[in-house]
């Protein structure tokens, strides 16, 4: 064989060898590039995963901090109650007149027996008692619905 042919066609082999390495390097580095976004990508979603649970966490304690004094209020509230059944008895704390009107089905205090006033009177004091507990239950609980209320906004803010 002649000498150019086999220059030419060791020029051509040559080439081919070199074009498929560039090609294969080629592929290499865009695989490489492939797996570095795709890492980047898992490690957003793994970063964003974790501050959703971060806030979840904060905010679950928030609300197991407001359900604990909520219940601590609803606990004190009985003494309330009972503070001013004993100032009401005591008479440390008077009502106003208003209260009359809710015993209209009551006798004259001319009329009434002894035993009936002293009996009427205690029944007033633990009525003023059990409203005191009812109205300290409902601004607990409004407070306590305030709490989770602004909370939550806190936290989608």
């Amino acid at each position: 064989m002649n000498r150019t042919l086999i220059a030419v066609l060791a020029f051509v082999a040559w080439s081919a060898a070199m074009f498929g390495a560039g090609w294969a390097w080629r592929g290499d580095r865009a695989e490489g590039a492939d797996a570095r976004q795709q890492a980047s990508a898992s490690a957003a979603a793994v970063e964003q995963v974790n501050q959703t649970r971060a806030t979840e966490h904060t905010q679950a304690d928030k609300l197991a901090a407001i359900g604990v004094k909520h219940e601590e209020d609803r606990a004190a509230a009985s003494a309330v109650a009972d503070a001013v059944v004993a100032d009401v008895r005591a008479g440390d704390l008077r009502l106003r007149d208003g209260w009359a009107s809710c015993e209209t089905q009551r006798l004259s205090d001319a009329a009434a027996a002894a035993g009936e006033r002293d009996a009427a009177a205690e029944r007033r004091a633990d009525f003023a008692g059990a409203v005191v507990r009812a109205g300290r239950d409902a601004d607990d609980q409004l407070r306590a619905c305030q709490a989770v209320v602004e909370a939550d906004r806190a936290g989608s803010g």
